[in-house]
């Protein structure tokens, strides 16, 4: 259920309406350029510090036994700031941006934690389908939220609003109350045993950064962890450019703002059931050969992408991509659980949401270095666009052959003979 209610974020938020509404709302008055280097200067920021703290908050978690604590702190501080968006004034873009870049760094830091307790409420048979489950169920809660929200935008009057603006804000409002509402389950049901000594804050902070140089020297030696890192570096970052390059792919090949948020909702309903599929799948065939087949897909279209021409392919596009989204992430992090030790879960997922942020760094640069060399060597500027879409392939199978080498039986003895 705090898939349920976090994803939301993700959808109506960052995805949906922030960026459109801060560069024609709250930066109105200014150049597009202007609004862009604003909005990424915030969404750097909000990258670059959880990624840069995630491991230590996990070390910390993990010395005090305050997973759950954490995640709440940062939960309920995404939904504080998400819904202050809608006391933000026209024009003032610095509280708006200040606003949105500490909520996403709440978003992520707590799903640092979320994904530690997985261990937690799972027995280690059932890890693919409970990890795929709570996908599953923040592509339905994520996807409900924004089909209301988009229905108060193109239609404010059905609701009593005044215009598509009051509704934009409104929904940014409707997103933290939310989050909070759906998080009180884990606040209920979900129940994190408590460690014996080292409670006072001081000493679970000393103990934490030590626990993180020690851990820190544990993955460079354990090769099936390492190895695993790296083949997720790779083919997350493949998925998450894919993500993030879709709208703008797009728009350079004539397709209008309205056919994207389309795709956007088929992608998180299609995502819904797969996100389910993918985790009967794991649980038949293993987490690392459903994996194997999340990438072969992505590998298919990031290839096909290239060829599309129409809105009608794009859609079928989003279908494709919401058949395995949630199923690659699902899988990862329940394969990535079970090769861990579990004492630390928190303290590991933190560099595992170390990588995840590092993510989508190299597939944009290959997209844009290799249109633009297409480009300088004679082809139009569509044809060099689509020639660097492709070139996301190269992220996949670089990801896929690094995790060829990863063997989870070897994972798990070198952990047991770690600990003995």
């Amino acid at each position: 259920m705090y898939d349920w209610a976090a994803s939301a974020f993700a959808t109506t938020v960052i995805a949906g309406f922030f960026p459109v509404f801060f560069k024609s709302y709250w930066c109105g008055d200014v150049e597009a350029t202007v609004s862009t280097a604003r909005l990424g200067m915030g969404v750097s920021l909000a990258s670059i510090s959880i990624a840069v703290v995630a491991p230590v908050l996990g070390a910390i978690a993990d010395r005090g036994s305050a997973r759950k604590r954490f995640l709440l702190f940062f939960g309920f501080t995404g939904a504080v700031l998400t819904s202050a968006l809608f006391l933000v004034a026209e024009g003032n873009w610095k509280f708006a941006l200040l606003f949105y870049t500490v909520a996403s760094i709440a978003f992520n830091g707590g799903n640092i934690f979320y994904d530690s307790l997985l261990g937690l409420v799972s027995s280690e048979n059932k890890m693919e389908f409970t990890s795929s489950l709570g996908y599953a169920l923040g592509y339905l809660g994520g996807g409900i939220l924004f089909a209301l929200n988009i229905w108060m935008t193109l239609r404010p009057a059905d609701f009593g609003l005044s215009s598509s603006e009051s509704a934009v804000k409104y929904s940014f409002l409707s997103v933290g109350i939310w989050w909070a509402i759906f998080t009180i389950p884990l606040i209920l049901f979900v129940k994190e045993p408590r460690k014996k000594g080292a409670d006072s804050p001081g000493k679970i902070i000393k103990s934490g950064f030590s626990e993180l140089r020690s851990t820190f020297r544990e993955i460079r030696s354990l090769r099936t962890i390492f190895l695993f890192l790296l083949a997720y570096w790779f083919y997350i970052d493949g998925v998450d450019t894919v993500v993030r390059m879709a709208v703008d792919y797009g728009l350079s090949i004539g397709l209008e703002r309205n056919d994207l948020i389309i795709a956007l909702l088929i992608t998180q309903f299609v995502g819904f059931p797969s996100a389910i599929a993918f985790g009967t799948l794991g649980q038949k065939v293993g987490a690392r050969r459903g994996i194997f087949f999340a990438i072969g897909v992505y590998l298919f279209v990031s290839v096909w992408a290239a060829f599309i021409s129409g809105r009608e392919e794009f859609y079928f596009l989003a279908i494709v991509v919401g058949l395995v989204q949630g199923g690659i992430q699902a899988l990862s992090r329940s394969f990535y659980a079970k090769i861990i030790p579990k004492g630390k879960a928190a303290e590991y997922f933190g560099f595992y949401n170390m990588i995840g942020k590092f993510a989508a760094i190299i597939g944009p640069i290959l997209i844009g270095g290799l249109g633009l060399f297409a480009r300088r060597a004679g082809f139009s500027s569509e044809t060099s666009t689509r020639i660097g879409i492709s070139s996301i392939s190269l992220l996949f199978i670089t990801g896929a052959v690094l995790l060829y080498f990863v063997d989870e039986g070897k994972g798990k003895r070198d952990i047991r003979s770690r600990l003995s």
